[in-house]
Parts: C-alpha cells; structure tokens; sequence
C-alpha cells in the first residue's frame, strides 16, 4: 500500500505538464499578410488575405521579406496563369523579394539568422514571410538597400544574359530593345553602357522619350512605323533585337537584322492573355489566329541570310530546367557591377503591400518608367471617404 500511495503524486504532477502541451497545441498558427489571386482572369481577383506562416524545412531558409519587386510576369500571370500551366489558383503572387533571413532549416551552413538576401522565387514572394531553398538565394553586397535590390535583381539578370550570355554584345555593336522604359529596358540600356561605342536603340511610347532620353542613343515611338526610322539611321540594320512583345513586331525585328545579327524573343506581351491560354490548352482557332501574326522562319533562310534567333524565359531557365548555378553566376555579376558602380535601380514608384492592385494596374496601363517596388514597412493610401446621399441627408 505504501507503494502504492507514493506513485499517485508523481502521476497527478504529470497531469499539468499533459495540459500546457495540449493548451500549445490548441493555439491557432500564426498568420501573416500576403497578396493572392483566387482566380486567373484579371486584377480583380487579386486580394491581400491572412495566411499562415511558414516554417523553414531541411536545406531551407525562412527570409523576413522588407522589399519586393512587381514584373510584367506578374500581370501575365495574374491575367492567364503560368504559360506552362504549371501553377493553380489560390496562389501567392510574387517572383521576387529581398529581405533578411529570420531562421535556417538543417542542413544550411551558407546562411545564418540576419544576413541581407534578395531572392528569386517561382511564386509567393509577395508576402511578409518566405521559406526558400538556399540555391534561390543571394547575399547583398554591403550598403545596397532592400528596395534596390528588389528593383535590381530580376531585370539585370535578365538584361545580362540577352546582352551578353546569348546577344555577345561588343565594341561597336548596335541593340534595338522593345518597351525602352520598362524595368528590363531600362537595364539593358544601362548594361550597353559597359562596353564602349555600343548603339542603343529604344522602342516605346513617345510619352515616356523625354524621361528616358539619356539613356539612348536613338528613340522611336512605338505607335508609328519605327522599322522605316531605324532603317534611315542604319540601313544595313542592327545587330542584336531584344523582343519582349512578339506578335507583328518578331516579324519587324528579323526585318532589322544586319548580316550575323541576331534576334531575341522574352517576352510575349503582344499576344493576349486568353488567347496565349487557350493555346497552350488547346491550340484552339482564336489563339492560332493570334499566333499567325508570327511568320514561320525558314531554317532555310537563316542559313542564307547568316542571322540568329533565339528566345530566353528567365522563370523555365531556373525553376524548370535547373540552371541554379548558371543564374547564380550571373546574379552575382550584376551586384558587382552595383557594387562598383556600374548599374543603378530605376524605380518609378514605391508602394505599400495594401497598394498592390493599384501598382500592378500602372504597369497594366505602361505608365511605368523604371521599376515598380513594394516596400513592406510603408502605409497604404488612405482610402477616399464614402460618399453620402444627398437624399439621405436631407431627410
């Protein structure tokens, strides 16, 4: 009996230990902002929603995200989903982000809690907290802010392998590049000028020429015949065309093409987002009407005409085909070049999370020069105050 009566206390001394783990695991998971689109179709059905946050796993890092970066790719997806089909509604939005790490997962020995990352991601970059594999992440170099490397990153990358990696661009060469205003024209624009005598040739909306006027060395309206203008400058053509809209305009950019010139498509803007979907799922009568605007080249008439064409789609380079090593390379060219001066971020305009729409509605409608940037910490627009009945006040 003795011994008996001595265990009863030590069991009853288990039983409050029993109820604070059950009460932990009663507690609701922590939540976090995020921006998501419940449907592909449009900006309507992009919304700020409460999301749980994530925990980092093994070979992951979890990134407290201060700045992100708002890409024509975003609105394409928003508009028709991912080109391959490769993403399903509900998503979190976002290709890329730059914040500081918060915690690493087993196995990380590159990264620790506080270092300075921009990351690029296949998605969900768009929020206050992302876990992301180490090989999608990059240290900043010391001094560069968070909102300039979200402004950055993905479109010096990009620009630097059109130029360099698949254009090789040189001394004396001459680029024609669509949407000169744009984040990615922008850099490209900049790039040329690290090698020496480069002609710089921009297509856009005339309204944005005087903004960007020193940048280039020639600007052409996008909305008149701009084949005839680049013709009367250099009438044996350019070199390297950087195509980012597709549609009529690949046929006008392989018009343009010098001898051993080379033509580059990445991007699809041109083609609409219904029809680009469409295509994809079925090859339907409507999307192939769209894409007939595309004259077929003749490998035949490469070989004649001693010209190049290529295409480039930084997203299937990295998440699909697995070229991490490769990106990285390159993105770690580009921060040097920043670090040295070489390269600087051309934001347009900086916005709050909340704000979200509102900034993916200005690069809908190009009234961008430069890049859109989120900044997490920044207060959203205060909203107009509702309207009051005039009836309703009288009586």
């Amino acid at each position: 009996m003795a011994d008996t009566a001595s265990e009863k206390p030590e069991e009853n001394a288990t039983e409050p230990e029993v109820a604070t783990e059950k009460a932990e695991e009663a507690q609701p998971p922590k939540e976090m902002r995020a921006v998501v689109t419940t449907a592909f179709g449009g900006l309507k059905y992009v919304k700020l929603a409460k999301k749980p946050e994530p925990v980092a796993g093994d070979g992951e890092v979890l990134v407290r995200v201060k700045s992100c970066g708002i890409n024509f790719l975003d609105l394409m997806l928003v508009k028709q989903g991912a080109d391959d089909n490769s993403t399903k509604s509900p998503l979190i939005l976002g290709f890329e982000c730059a914040g500081e790490i918060e915690a690493a997962g087993e196995n990380v020995t590159t990264y620790k809690p506080g270092d300075k990352v921009v990351l690029l991601t296949e998605s969900k970059a768009w929020a206050e907290l992302v876990v992301i594999p180490t090989k999608y992440v990059y240290k900043l170099p010391v001094g560069m802010s968070f909102q300039d490397a979200a402004a950055i990153t993905m479109n010096f990358v990009t620009a630097y392998i059109l130029l360099f990696d698949i254009g090789g661009l040189q001394k004396g060469k001459s680029v024609l590049v669509h949407s000169a205003a744009g984040g990615v024209g922008q850099a490209i624009a900049q790039l040329c000028k690290t090698v020496e005598d480069v002609t710089v040739l921009g297509v856009c909306s005339q309204t944005k020429h005087e903004a960007i006027k020193d940048t280039f060395t020639h600007l052409f309206d996008r909305s008149q015949d701009y084949s005839a203008e680049v013709k009367k400058i250099s009438p044996d053509g350019v070199d390297l065309v950087l195509d980012c809209l597709c549609g009529e305009d690949c046929n006008r950019g392989y018009s343009l093409l010098k001898p051993m010139g080379k033509y580059v498509l990445y991007g699809v803007t041109n083609v609409t987002g219904e029809a680009f979907r469409l295509f994809n799922l079925f090859g339907n009568a409507k999307a192939k009407w769209q894409m007939t605007k595309v004259n077929p080249i003749n490998p035949i008439k490469l070989y004649e005409e001693n010209k190049s064409v290529a295409g480039f789609n930084l997203r299937h380079l990295l998440f699909q085909q697995g070229q991490h090593d490769y990106v990285r390379s390159v993105v770690e060219k580009v921060l040097h070049l920043w670090q040295n001066g070489k390269i600087k971020s051309v934001i347009d305009s900086t916005w709050a999370l909340e704000d979200i729409v509102e900034a993916m509605q200005k690069i809908h409608d190009r009234k961008n020069v430069g890049k859109i940037v989120i900044d997490m910490s920044m207060e959203p627009k205060p909203k107009p105050p509702p309207q009051v009945n005039k009836e309703t006040q009288t009586n």
